[in-house]
């Protein structure tokens, strides 16, 4: 007999095969952020079970520090599926093969069943969209079980909205939107899967060859909504994509077909994992603790969330900033120092969030109060600039070089985090030279933060920065999607890593993905303002100060500049 088993970021999958390639036993199970924990003990359990096994073969990105310690067979993924399609379906010409953090793409030479018929692969890189992660992230967010409703409610939808697929953050956006127009689940659930289909056409398969037959790997495969939803993008009949029985177990079966003979003990093999196991944790990456050297004369401490009352002034410019997360409104004088404001939460709903911060901030102002003049910024401004009949509409990176440059006369670089969008300002002499925005990724921004943050139990407004401020050894998360560093999360938990450190690290991640996706080569000078709603927590404001090596000043009404600089211009 021989043994295969994949290892991979979400699930574990084993198989044992006859001599006939035939299973004799399978197992598929979630890990839950401990892979070889959960593997050793279903490995222990099956090699007592069936001591016939002479053949080892190991698969998937959890495997490799296992297979290395037991000196057992590794198997690279793409082999491991073309293997298994090879041997039980020799008549396929194309995979499609989804998991929990990867997706991928086979093409098969035609008439070959060994592992050289694979001509041509590709595989998603490090962003979750058109990954099984990305859907089970949006089916917790609306409370549906991915594996036994979310499914088979997509295939009751008639009419699904589009949403975008290239990244979760952004996907939960789309979703508010349509929630709060009424939008059924079943819809919004289809969405999601046409937008995954719509993600590994686009990022994977691009113009490469589909020949039919296709096969639907992976354990995505279980879902009938995003199967449905490939046929249809693909164009692609029942019979031309095909999702086996064994679609789930697929690395498991190659990786025990490519498996070589090797005989284990169960005792050995429970003292090598929990060996592997502590490697692993030793191994976690840490970093350098948040170097912290603010100060109050920098005005971080009295930068104000609430205005108080002006009914004195009786005139003055009206500034609207509509973001994907918050809508800010503001009133200034004409001296441009702030006499009314607010920050609200846009909740897919911009008019309604702008009607709220205009009759609040009337009922601060005195019944005589002349508005000179009136502008709209951020990816709002032309609806509610038509809505209010602004006098002028500016894009975000004009009105916030306006508004930092109010506060900071003198800066020359501008980081901008908001909800969703993160933006770079270069500036000289108080004029945009150059600016850069994040693209299809929310890694790095304020959403991301707070996801994190609420997964962990950290309050992200109260505790959030005192917590990371005061670990001594930070795990490094790097630079990752925002599905994927939450798996990541997991495993610093599993390996025992404290709230403290990872809050810390999490601070690091926003910075580090902030310099690297959006400033990327870009000039960064010595007078640097911190602006947008992010810049209220200081742990970033220290990661910033720690990785840069610069001083950072977060000015008075960072939150709302754009909607300062709207009003100034």
């Amino acid at each position: 007999m021989r043994f295969g088993i994949d290892i991979g970021s979400v699930s574990i999958s084993m198989v044992i095969l006859d001599d006939h390639n035939g299973a004799v036993d399978s197992v598929y199970m979630r890990h839950y952020g401990d892979p070889v924990g959960f593997a050793v003990k279903e490995l222990a359990r099956l090699n007592e079970a069936y001591p016939g096994i002479k053949a080892w073969g190991m698969t998937g990105n959890g495997a490799s520090q296992l297979a290395r310690s037991l000196g057992v067979n590794f198997v690279n993924e793409f082999s491991a599926s073309s293997a298994a399609v090879g041997h039980l379906m020799p008549g396929i010409r194309t995979i499609f093969e989804m998991g929990g953090q990867q997706a991928k793409y086979i093409h098969l030479t035609s008439g070959q069943q060994e592992i050289s018929s694979l001509d041509d692969f590709a595989a998603s890189g490090l962003c979750a969209a058109g990954t099984g992660s990305f859907l089970d992230q949006q089916a917790t967010r609306l409370g549906i079980n991915i594996e036994k409703e979310f499914g088979e409610l997509a295939i009751q939808s008639i009419n699904p909205p589009h949403i975008a697929g290239r990244c979760s953050v952004f996907a939960k956006s789309d979703m508010i939107h349509h929630q709060q127009r009424g939008v059924p689940v079943m819809d919004i659930i289809a969405g999601l899967c046409y937008a995954v289909a719509r993600n590994f056409r686009g990022s994977i398969t691009k113009t490469k060859r589909i020949d039919t037959p296709v096969a639907f790997l992976g354990g995505v495969g279980s879902n009938p909504g995003v199967v449905k939803a490939f046929r249809d993008i693909f164009k692609l009949s029942e019979k031309d994509l095909v999702v086996p029985e064994w679609h789930h177990l697929s690395g498991a079966i190659g990786a025990a077909i490519l498996s070589q003979e090797y005989s284990i003990e169960t005792a050995r093999l429970i003292e090598t994992g929990a060996k592997a196991k502590s490697i692993f944790i030793s191994s976690m990456p840490r970093t350098a603790r948040l170097a912290y050297e603010y100060n109050t004369n920098k005005n971080y401490e009295k930068t104000i969330r609430e205005q108080e009352p002006r009914p004195d002034i009786k005139s003055g410019y009206l500034g609207i900033d509509v973001g994907s997360l918050s809508t800010n409104v503001v009133l200034i004088d004409e001296n441009c120092e702030v006499i009314s404001r607010r920050y609200l939460m846009t909740a897919g709903r911009p008019i309604e969030a702008v009607q709220q911060g205009l009759a609040e901030i009337e009922s601060e102002i005195s019944a005589d109060f002349k508005v000179l003049g009136a502008a709209t910024t951020g990816s709002g401004r032309y609806l509610i600039g038509e809505l209010v009949g602004a006098d002028i509409i500016r894009n975000e990176i004009t009105a916030q070089a306006m508004g930092g440059a109010k506060f900071y006369p003198d800066v020359d670089t501008i980081f901008e985090i908001g909800g969703q969008d993160s933006k770079y300002i270069g500036l000289e002499n108080g004029v945009v030279v150059d600016f850069e925005m994040n693209r299809a990724c929310a890694a790095g921004t304020g959403s991301f933060l707070q996801e994190q943050a609420e997964r962990l139990g950290i309050n992200i407004k109260e505790d959030f920065s005192n917590m990371a401020l005061s670990a001594a050894e930070p795990v490094a998360c790097g630079e990752r999607c925002t599905v994927f560093m939450e798996s990541d999360l997991v495993r610093f938990e599993q390996g025992g890593a404290e709230k403290e450190e990872i809050a810390a690290g999490l601070a690091f991640g926003v910075v580090h993905n902030y310099l690297n996706k959006v400033v990327g080569k870009k000039k960064i000078g010595d007078r640097i303002a911190f602006q947008g709603g992010v810049a209220w927590n200081k742990a970033v404001v220290a990661a910033f100060e720690t990785v840069t090596g610069k001083s950072i000043t977060v000015p008075p009404h960072h939150d709302i500049t754009g909607a300062i600089g709207a009003a100034i211009l």
